[in-house]
């Protein structure tokens, strides 16, 4: 079966791109072309676990990706009025319904990274999988103790960093910097396709810099 890569430089909005409770817009950064993305203030001052916290906070951009390699450079660090709880949360979301109502979801907390020498646990909490709407974070960590959904990573916040998703139906392997992170043989949500997106929790300024995604 043959491969289809499209690649976003993000230097603009991506065409017909929907912000689902985020704001976006191109910036320059370090000479690089990149979009800048956040939780919209109404967002930011909602309640969690209804507007934030592993929430459908994405810039949405039309694909109809299945399977294959998602791959963006990332650049996240804690906005000013970040609360005590947050990580610069960002990351990737992948076969989002048309209404953003169920999609899975890896994103990086740079500040729980090595590099930052967190405290146990919080050095194996740096990549996070999860799947909306039934599976968040605190579900999996309770359900799953031994931490397979999340691993630790050499990384720490303002920093650019790489994140790779390679999916084949329920197997999801996560790669950042090149370095595999988690690999998992079933994800949990059901095989569907659907759109591709830019993902940011509470507290987070995000830069997003080249988008490739490669169908299989």
């Amino acid at each position: 079966m043959g491969t289809q890569t499209i690649t976003y430089y993000l230097g603009t909005l991506p065409e017909g791109a929907q912000l689902q409770s985020v704001a976006a817009g191109p910036i320059t950064i370090g000479g690089r072309e990149a979009l800048r993305v956040t939780l919209t203030d109404e967002a930011s001052k909602g309640e969690p676990n209804v507007d934030f916290i592993d929430m459908p906070t994405f810039l949405m951009i039309p694909a109809d990706f299945k399977n294959g390699t998602i791959s963006v450079d990332l650049c996240s660090q804690l906005r000013d009025d970040a609360p005590a709880y947050a990580r610069g949360f960002a990351g990737l979301a992948y076969r989002i319904s048309d209404r953003g109502d169920v999609f899975e979801a890896v994103y990086l907390r740079p500040l729980n990274g090595l590099k930052t020498k967190p405290e146990s646990p919080r050095d194996k909490r740096a990549v996070q999988y999860f799947a909306y709407p039934e599976w968040r974070f605190d579900r999996l960590r309770q359900e799953y103790p031994d931490g397979r959904f999340e691993s630790g990573a050499n990384i720490g916040p303002a920093e650019w960093v790489n994140l790779t998703l390679e999916i084949d139906e329920t197997h999801l392997t996560v790669f950042v910097d090149g370095a595999e992170c988690i690999s998992l043989d079933k994800t949990k949500a059901e095989v569907t396709t659907g759109n591709i997106g830019l993902f940011v929790d509470i507290g987070t300024e995000a830069f997003f810099s080249e988008l490739r995604i490669t169908q299989r």
